[in-house]
């Protein structure tokens, strides 16, 4: 397999030894080949890093874990690859840890790994548990920098957080939602994709407080536990929608947004209006037809410039760079969806 790089950068970039890529790369037997596939996809992932790379600057390591759908581990892989380039000559190399569904216990392990192994920072998200602060402590006592991406770990002595001020996310879903039935009486159905999560447990209390406090009329069906993905979120929806005839719009929190439309549509129901969070393709597209009314938008790419700021901070390169940043909440409609997508 052609390449251009060292077996030790591989080897970091794969999470693997130096041996066993140094087996990969000769061909030799006793390799599976899942093991080929990882040092296959480390060989890509340096060549799209090296991309516009020339420039000599000082280089940081650094793991990305994250327990998410893949449509938004695409959106954050793609926001690391970019920004990184607009901190050169300071080469930023990203080695990405991404699952759909990830118990605590695996993703404790792939942390305490990566300590032992060594990193220049951690990018996380993950859920509130206190296992997972727990692994948190062993990192930062270890001298290794842990920012926190989009949903928050507030009682682990993380670096920084990078996000949107969630409750304020979940206030202004309120809002569109109040306001488009005008004091009526309505059902919104509230879909998490876990309560693990403390961004959308704080989106939610947002909502919550915000509906009570101006919009009384307004009722909440909750629905958690579908992670995300579509096939569980729609069956859940598809439960809710058969036991409370009376929702008439859907405040997303969590995704899987095409199963719940497919719900809706199965029960010949009306949504008066779809409040959904980021602007993955997924939502775009819904968004261009119709079928979602407002998209409640933070940039990713500001949450991980901040992200690189945190770890170069830490490492003595940077001063000022602590601490956390919220990233504004910005309304999308099909109108204004121009000024995001380039």
């Amino acid at each position: 397999m052609a390449h251009e790089f060292l077996v030790k950068d591989i080897a970091f970039q794969a999470g693997l030894s130096t041996a066993t890529v140094d087996r990969v790369l000769n061909g030799r037997h006793g390799v599976r080949k899942q093991t080929e596939m990882r040092v296959r996809a480390a060989i890509r992932e340096l060549e799209t890093q090296q991309a516009g790379m020339e420039v000599q600057g000082r280089k940081f390591g650094i793991d990305i874990v994250m327990e998410a759908p893949e449509r938004f581990t695409n959106a954050v892989r793609d926001a690391f690859e970019s920004e990184s380039l607009t901190f050169l000559p300071t080469i930023f190399r990203s080695r990405f840890h991404f699952a759909e569904t990830m118990r605590p216990h695996e993703i404790v392990q792939v942390l305490d790994r990566i300590r032992l192994r060594g990193t220049d920072g951690i990018v996380l998200k993950a859920p509130d548990v206190p296992d997972i602060s727990a692994a948190v402590v062993r990192l930062e006592q270890s001298g290794i920098p842990v920012v926190t991406l989009v949903t928050d770990l507030p009682n682990a002595p993380r670096t920084a957080y990078a996000g949107a001020d969630n409750r304020a996310a979940g206030e202004t879903a309120a809002y569109l939602i109040g306001e488009r039935f005008a004091g009526s009486p309505a059902t919104v159905l509230v879909t998490l994709s876990s309560s693990r999560f403390r961004g959308e447990e704080e989106r939610e209390i947002g909502f919550r407080r915000t509906l009570r406090d101006r919009y009384p009329s307004i009722g909440i069906v909750e629905i958690s536990e579908g992670l995300g993905r579509d096939e569980a979120t729609g069956a859940l929806a598809a439960e809710a929608l058969s036991a409370n005839p009376g929702i008439s719009a859907v405040y997303s929190i969590g995704g899987g947004n095409r199963a719940v439309l497919a719900a809706i549509a199965a029960a010949a129901r009306l949504c008066t209006i779809f409040v959904a969070h980021d602007l993955d393709a997924d939502n775009l597209d819904l968004l261009r037809s119709g079928q979602i009314h407002f998209i409640l938008h933070h940039d990713l790419k500001a949450d991980v410039r901040t992200a690189f700021r945190a770890i170069i901070g830490r490492r003595g390169a940077l001063a000022n760079s602590k601490g956390t940043h919220l990233s504004a909440v910005e309304v999308i409609t099909p109108y204004n969806i121009a000024a995001w997508v380039r």
